[in-house]
């Protein structure tokens, strides 16, 4: 299934992994925002755990065709997914994102906090007020 990725850490433009992993691969940046998350800080990069009540602002990201599956490789191992591995700290999910220039929902792949990992972030983690993260790029 070929699907567009919400970023909204190190991936977004001017953040350190934006160049490293996004230039050249996309065909469409756009800012997005998801609603149903809140955003946790992690060492040097955040965690969007799902919660009812949160939002969580980033970028729309639509791959180049000919990149689409480079890149989905490329973004899984830096955000060290694998499919059913317990060991994961990220899950990547299918989840709707509203496009903040006209409001449609759009689905899109997210990673977000595996469970053990968002359990943690509950009971101790920092939380990032207004759900929009900014590293030190």
């Amino acid at each position: 299934m070929t699907l567009p990725f919400f970023v909204y850490g190190t991936l977004r433009p001017g953040e350190v992994n934006h160049d490293r992993f996004l230039r050249g691969r996309t065909a469409h940046e756009e800012p997005g925002l998801l609603r149903g998350a809140v955003l946790y800080e992690g060492p040097g990069y955040p965690y969007a755990v799902e919660a009812p009540e949160g939002e969580v602002r980033g970028e729309l990201v639509t791959a180049r065709t000919e990149s689409y599956e480079e890149l989905l490789a490329l973004l899984d191992r830096l955000e060290e997914y694998v499919p059913g591995d317990p060991r994961n700290l990220y899950d990547r999910v299918e989840r709707t994102v509203v496009r903040e220039a006209d409001g449609t929902a759009v689905r899109a792949w997210v990673y977000v906090a595996a469970p053990a990992v968002a359990a943690r972030l509950r009971a101790r983690g920092t939380r990032v007020e207004g759900g929009e993260w900014r590293g030190a790029a």
